[in-house]
């Protein structure tokens, strides 16, 4: 499983959609899942440019939340923007990844993405949660490269 393409399944990345639409329904917080073969950077550090590339630090309410994988490197991170760090708990990102590299130790790396994403989704409905005129700032859509 060296390519980007034979990470995920249609199939898999479909249901990694619907949980970040499953997510997003409860809170104005916006997820997104961005999936590369390789970096040669540290793996946080080239998620923090993608964070930028994918325009996630212009939401209003600064509560973007990447899930950055590199997956021939093994690696992956995950970085919210100022709102939303400025008020979780400073363990939250690490539990978040334990939740997931649980599942991928056993090779279930959809369960994993989707269990991250929604309990992601989870912790931002606490601090920012959905309102009536809540709009999806950014597409919902795994993004590649």
């Amino acid at each position: 499983m060296s390519k980007v393409e034979d990470f995920l399944s249609k199939e898999e990345e479909q249901e990694i959609v619907e949980a970040i639409r499953v997510a997003e329904k409860n809170t104005s917080g916006e997820i997104r899942v961005h999936i590369e073969q390789t970096t040669s950077k540290v793996p946080f550090d080239r998620a923090l440019e993608v964070f930028h590339e994918l325009k996630m630090d212009e939401t209003q309410l600064q509560n973007g939340v990447l899930f950055y994988f590199a997956v021939a490197d093994k690696n992956f991170a995950i970085c919210g923007d100022k709102g939303i760090n400025d008020l979780v708990d400073s363990e939250f990102w690490n539990s978040t990844k334990d939740i997931m590299a649980a599942q991928f130790k056993s090779g279930n790396f959809k369960q994993g993405i989707v269990d991250g994403i929604l309990s992601a989704g989870a912790q931002l409905k606490k601090y920012f949660p959905w309102s009536a005129d809540d709009t999806n700032e950014l597409s919902n859509e795994i993004s590649k490269g």
